[in-house]
């Protein structure tokens, strides 16, 4: 589709190509914004500018305006800033910015994934738009921070909404705790599951407390969620859009593996990184024995001792050993 911008290098700012941008799910979000005929976008959590861009692009073919909210914005986002017109940078905590942007036609969440987050997010959403609810979007509703979540500063969660934090743990999927050398989250809950844990768990605990709305998870690249009115005059056509995605097993399968690959990778090349520093630790050893008189003094003295027939069955290591270990 045209309005997707194919050029563009999804992984231009994933080096480690974790797919963590929302930019790999345009290709599924921009014809949600056209169905519900948006034109003005409201993204939370903006960081780099990966998707703002998209966002921008989209806007100009179509007369909207873009609000990224940032408390941290990357230099390539402020440069984007400064450069259209139809994008608004706001420097504030998503639940400082929240009551006074605008209020939007669509609203894309991905900043703090935690449950208190989100679900103070949408509730100031709600609050902005009089009870009638925007198109919502929202990533990392699947693993890992579907069920778990993540704090970017934990000290803003009131701590009766915080959960148990493993700091630095490593996430691997299938692991309800925490894993040695997973991928590492800084402020991951120690655990996974239970109530009040996760951004997928926020936004089922919403929909729980009202009636007329449906929710759409595209389990791809960490998970898409679209939450939207079912009365809503383009409601149908949103649904249109979602119905060959919403939950899709092949989707999910595919997500499955490639997560665990991810996180596979990720522990090889840490245990990798280990047995590399072990092997360097060896190395110095063994080259100060090299240098080492006292070693030279005791490889001629269990010399003596072998011809003498004092040890016979002692084996020497002499720095000729050492010389082809390594070298070899």
């Amino acid at each position: 589709m045209e309005r997707t911008h194919p050029d563009i290098d999804p992984f231009a700012g994933d080096p480690g190509r974790w797919g963590h941008s929302l930019i790999n799910l345009a290709e599924i979000m921009l014809p949600c914004l056209d169905a519900a005929g948006a034109r003005s976008v409201v993204e939370v959590g903006a960081y780099a500018g990966d998707l703002t861009g998209v966002l921008v692009d989209w806007a100009a073919a179509s007369g909207a305006r873009v609000w990224a909210i940032d408390p941290s914005p990357q230099e390539p986002l402020v440069r984007l800033a400064e450069e259209r017109p139809e994008l608004e940078l706001v420097r504030e905590p998503s639940l400082a910015a929240l009551p006074h942007v605008p209020a939007a036609d669509a609203v894309v969440i991905d900043g703090d994934h935690n449950h208190y987050t989100v679900s103070e997010e949408l509730r100031l959403i709600e609050a902005s738009h009089g009870g009638d609810l925007p198109l919502l979007l929202f990533h990392d509703v699947c693993w890992p921070h579907g069920r778990r979540d993540d704090y970017y500063a934990a000290e803003r969660i009131p701590a009766e909404h915080r959960q148990p934090i493993a700091e630095g743990g490593g996430l691997f999927p299938g692991e309800p705790g925490i894993r040695p050398a997973g991928l590492p989250y800084r402020g991951a809950a120690a655990r996974e599951g239970g109530a009040r844990n996760g951004v997928l768990t926020a936004v089922e605990d919403f929909l729980a407390e009202r009636s007329g709305l449906r929710l759409a998870i595209v389990p791809a690249f960490f998970g898409l969620g679209v939450v939207w009115p079912r009365d809503a005059p383009w409601g149908d056509a949103v649904g249109d859009v979602l119905e060959p995605w919403d939950g899709n097993p092949l989707l999910a399968r595919l997500e499955a593996n490639r997560v665990f690959h991810l996180a596979s990778a990720h522990v090889n090349l840490v245990q990798a990184a280990l047995a590399q520093q072990r092997s360097a630790r060896q190395e110095a050893v063994l080259r100060r024995l090299l240098d080492s008189s006292a070693f030279a003094v005791a490889e001629r003295l269990s010399r003596l001792r072998r011809r003498a027939g004092v040890a016979p069955g002692q084996s020497v290591v002499s720095k000729d050993d050492i010389r082809r270990a390594l070298s070899g």
